[in-house]
Parts: C-alpha cells; structure tokens; sequence
C-alpha cells in the first residue's frame, strides 16, 4: 500500500501569494546570475522589468502542470500589479486551478513517487499523480460537478462565444466561490475581477472542455458552443490594438505546446491572412526546455519565429530564451519584476475586445486581400 503519509497536510501545496516582490532576490540575480542559463534568466527578468516600464501589452502563455505545483500564487499578484495583461493557457492550468477556489489540496509527492512504481497502488487508492505531484480523485469529481452545474447556468445555453468569454463567465462563479471558501482566488477568479482576457487554443483538450462536450452530448443543447475564430481574431486585434495606441508587443513563454503558438501567431494572422500592414511582436522571452534540433514548436528560437513574421526582425537581438524549467524560473522572475517593475494600472482588456475588433476589421477592409475575396 502507499504510505498514509503521502497526502499529509504538511505536503500540501499552499504558497502564499507573492507579496511584494524581493529585493534580496533581485539582487541575488543580479549578482550572481552571470554565466550560461542564469545568465538568460537574469537578461529575461530585466528586460521584462525595462518592456513594461515603455508600456508594453504583454502576453503571457502557459504550459505545463503550473498551476497544480501552485505557481498562480506567482501570476495572480502579477496579474493585480497589471504586469500581465493577457494569457493564452492550456485548459488543463485553468481547470486544475479552480481547485484551490472551491477549498480542495494538491499534495507533494516526493522523489520515490516522482520515479513511479506505486501508480497502480495510487489507483486503487483514489490518488491521481501529476509526476510528484498528488490528490485525491474526488477532488477531479467535485470539481467536474462544478464546473458541470455553472455551464448549465442560462447564460451559458446555447450561446456561442470565444474562450476569453468562457473564462471570464465561468471566472465570476469562481470569484464567488473562492470568496465564500477563504481560498486564495485562482486565475480565472482573477482575471474576471481585473478584465483579463484568458484564451486557451485547445479548449477541448482539457477536462473544462470534456464538460463542455457532455452538454453536447445530452442532445438538448444545454451548454455553450466554443468558436475558435472568435479566440483567433479577438488576439490578433489585441495586439493590433496595442501596437496602434503606441504599446510594444512583449511574448512572455512558460514552456511551449498550442499556447506558445497561439500567442505568437497573431502576428501572421495580422501580416499574413489579413494584409494588414505589420512588423511582428517587439519582445520575445521563452523559458523552456525543449531543444530546438528536433524542429517543435516547444523548442523553436525567437530567430525561427522572425521567418514566419511571428518577430520583429529588428528587434530579434533583444529577445531572449532561457534553458530551464519554468517551476524555477516563474517564482524567481516574479520576484524580481514585482520588485524591480512599476505597477501598472490594470488595461481591463476584455472589456475593450469590441472596440478592438472592430479596429481590426476597419483595417482589414482595406486591405488587398480583403478586396480580392470580397470586392
């Protein structure tokens, strides 16, 4: 059997949010961050800290288990000191955050649990393993029934709508909850109370998604129809917007995956599908430690990025990508930036996501693609 202690209360995943930022922190890096990979990071930090004081939109994807390893105890306090100003996330970092608000634990496992061995005892035993990480699998049940019950709130039959929308409804219900648990408020909680647009690019590729297509699966068209054109064209006149309102364009990458990409493509969905006259984004910083030789995305170079006008080519030399896993880099970069950066008053861009695409659509009827499709 697996030991009783495996889920003991001193193994949970509790951070405290970021308070504040640290300047010891900042000066550690600073200091002794000279060489090789810390030397990538000390670069990213500052020039993260210098694109957000010139005003950049930034945005911010996310890949990989995140958010079960408690790191939006990281990006939440960022997102209140409007450092974040968009995100593009796997389904699975929003989903599994939403534990935290309705008051269940994730557990450490340690390094005996993180070689396997034990995962059919865990089976049998009701515990699910996120590689050290653990919890029990009601914990994925309370959660389904969740998230089941607010998707079948009337707001959300039979309407079409992006993900942002998605979020930013299903975010409201978590605010309330996280409220009445005591809990720390997850992302989707957080960006509904400061307006943050958050797009995943695979919305069925998660258990948010898997609930969604039980809906559908009743017959009776109780739940919401997820349009990803809407996500595309919503992105892409976010950064359009920005960069016409005198904004740089800064990319912020936690590990790779669909998120990256779709972070990254709105510059061809700008220059490319629709002919409007671009450049490419102004900042790209990459945590990740995927290689590029094998010819992934994951591992794909901001100079790969500048052949397909994902990048600003002028600007390739400042952009920066940094060899490691993004559970070290995400507490010590947001550190240093909450303790280097002005804070910036919250853009509230899912409340101007209107206004925006219709400045994009303006922009795309003159366009000579646009004439050649459609007169």
């Amino acid at each position: 059997m697996v030991r009783a202690t495996v889920l003991h209360e001193k193994r949970r995943v509790a951070p405290p949010p970021l308070d504040g930022g640290s300047e010891e922190v900042a000066r550690l890096i600073e200091t002794y961050f000279n060489a090789f990979n810390a030397a990538r990071l000390r670069e990213a930090c500052q020039l993260l800290v210098k694109t957000l004081d010139d005003g950049a939109l930034v945005g911010v994807s996310l890949s990989g288990a995140l958010t079960p390893a408690g790191l939006s105890s990281v990006l939440v306090p960022m997102m209140h000191a409007g450092l974040i100003d968009y995100v593009s996330s796997t389904g699975a970092n929003l989903y599994h955050d939403l534990h935290f608000d309705l008051g269940h634990s994730i557990y450490r496992g340690g390094a005996d649990v993180a070689t396997g061995g034990v995962d059919v005892k865990l089976r049998k035993e009701g515990i699910i393993r996120i590689y050290d990480l653990l919890f029990r699998a009601e914990v994925l049940y309370k959660t389904d029934e969740w998230v089941y019950r607010v998707l079948m709130s009337d707001e959300f039959r039979g309407k079409t709508m992006g993900t942002a929308e998605l979020h930013n409804r299903i975010g409201r219900y978590a605010l309330e909850t996280a409220r009445q648990t005591g809990a720390r408020p997850s992302i989707l909680a957080t960006a509904y109370d400061l307006a943050i647009p958050v797009y995943c690019p695979s919305p069925g590729d998660s258990t948010l998604g898997m609930n969604v297509a039980a809906l559908y699966a009743s017959g009776r068209q109780t739940g919401p129809v997820v349009d990803p054109s809407i996500d595309v064209t919503e992105m892409a006149a976010l950064v359009l917007g920005g960069k016409r309102g005198g904004s740089p364009s800064s990319v912020v990458i936690f590990g790779g995956g669909a998120p990256k990409n779709f972070l990254l493509q709105t510059e061809p969905q700008i220059q490319e599908i629709l002919g409007i006259e671009e450049k490419g984004h102004d900042v790209m910083i990459q945590f990740t430690d995927a290689r590029p030789d094998t010819g992934g995305l994951s591992g794909a170079t901001p100079a790969e990025a500048v052949s397909w006008g994902k990048i600003d080519p002028e600007k390739l030399p400042g952009c920066v990508v940094c060899y490691v896993d993004s559970t070290i880099a995400m507490p010590l970069l947001g550190a240093y930036v909450m303790a280097r950066a002005k804070r910036r008053r919250p853009r509230r861009l899912f409340d101007g996501r209107p206004d925006m695409v219709a400045a994009l659509q303006r922009e795309y009827a003159k366009s000579e693609i646009f004439k050649r499709y459609f007169g």
